[in-house]
């Protein structure tokens, strides 16, 4: 992601990515694998109270986990994207304070 220098332009590239951080589905922060064995299923693995979980997922269930995980990832990588702009726009704006203080 290519960020620029202007303050506004920051802005309005960190607010179009607050605006898409409205999930589509319920996020879930999870992995997926094929369970081996007769069921034919999947397994999901995740983390609960600091310890791993695995959770059976049956074969109907698996498109719908699966976009959730999905969604959970997207999410993730907008909240890193509006973290980058944020901190760019602070650092933007105390640059633009010191220059100004140096104009007086």
């Amino acid at each position: 992601m290519r960020i620029p220098k202007h303050p506004t332009l920051i802005r309005r590239m960190r607010d179009a990515r607050v605006k898409r951080l409205v999930p589509a589905c319920a996020p879930l922060a999870a992995s997926l694998v094929r369970q081996s064995g007769t069921r034919g299923g999947f397994q999901l693995t995740l983390k609960e109270g600091g310890k791993t979980r695995t959770v059976y997922v049956p074969k109907d269930l698996t498109e719908e986990v699966r976009s959730s995980i999905r969604e959970h990832q997207r999410i993730r990588k907008l909240l890193r994207e509006i973290t980058q702009l944020e901190l760019a726009r602070i650092r933007a704006h105390v640059d633009a304070e010191r220059r100004r203080g140096k104009r007086r």
